[in-house]
């Protein structure tokens, strides 16, 4: 029967972490932290929550998750961000897997909620995500993305039935830093593979990303919340093509 490590890189997550960690407890046969130095209370609650913590300095989420993956002492590992929470049927479906004598594939998708201004988004180009983040650890490893991370693993996956839940961001003023650093490393990895950008592209980008979100991937039908989704999309997209340009003329 598969035994199943949880998996979770954490920085300044107090706010988050504790919410975390009581939705992977009830299966979970151990769980495993890796912290980059934060400084407010995230590995104190860890510790007294009985995961096994490491501090490792943060060079990308593909590494990091890595190498949390690498600190697993079970073969199944589940890779979980700090804000993200089970939903009460995930956890029964991975209590229920944890007892199955054989399992046929060596990694599952898991489909994926985004809860955004209250509300979570059932259309706008997010209801319909499931990344890879139940996996063999053997069989299976992250990119080394410092953005956008992923799994691979080999032969086919495998899909689970119920969701976990992304409380992403806290209000506007914490998805706009997000946005920042993201686009920031994002940058940083285009304008190393030597991708080039017109400003016209970057004007170009934002509408249609928003029409594409908000209008084809179904945003209008989750009121303001999916309006506004939409709009820091087209925001993001822009913004990550706008610093490789600003990157590509400093170099």
């Amino acid at each position: 029967m598969p035994k199943i490590s949880v998996a979770i890189i954490t920085h300044n997550e107090e706010d988050n972490i504790l919410r975390c960690l009581d939705s992977v407890k009830s299966f979970a046969d151990e769980i495993v932290v890796v912290d980059s130095f934060s400084a407010d209370r995230t590995v104190s609650i860890c510790r007294d929550s009985g995961c096994r913590v490491v501090e490792k300095i943060f060079e990308g989420y593909g590494t990091q998750k890595q190498f949390a993956t690498d600190q697993a002492l079970n073969d199944w590992v589940l890779s979980v961000d700090a804000d993200e929470v089970l939903s009460p049927e995930l956890q029964q479906e991975l209590s229920d897997f944890s007892r199955k004598p054989e399992v046929p594939y060596n990694g599952y998708r898991i489909p994926f909620s985004l809860f955004y201004m209250g509300k979570i988004l059932k259309h706008s180009g997010v209801g319909r995500d499931s990344p890879l983040r139940l996996f063999r650890r053997q069989k299976g490893r992250f990119t080394t993305s410092t953005v956008h991370e992923g799994v691979e693993i080999e032969g086919p996956a495998g899909k689970l039935q119920n969701r976990i839940i992304h409380y992403s961001y806290r209000d506007i003023s914490h998805h706009l830093g997000k946005i920042n650093t993201y686009t920031s490393l994002a940058a940083k990895g285009l304008a190393v593979k030597g991708k080039s950008y017109s400003g016209i592209y970057v004007a170009a980008k934002f509408p249609i990303t928003f029409f594409t979100y908000y209008f084809i991937r179904g945003g209008i039908r989750d009121g303001y919340p999916g309006f506004f989704w939409s709009f820091m999309a087209a925001v993001y997209s822009s913004l990550k093509i706008a610093k490789t340009i600003e990157l590509r003329k400093k170099q």
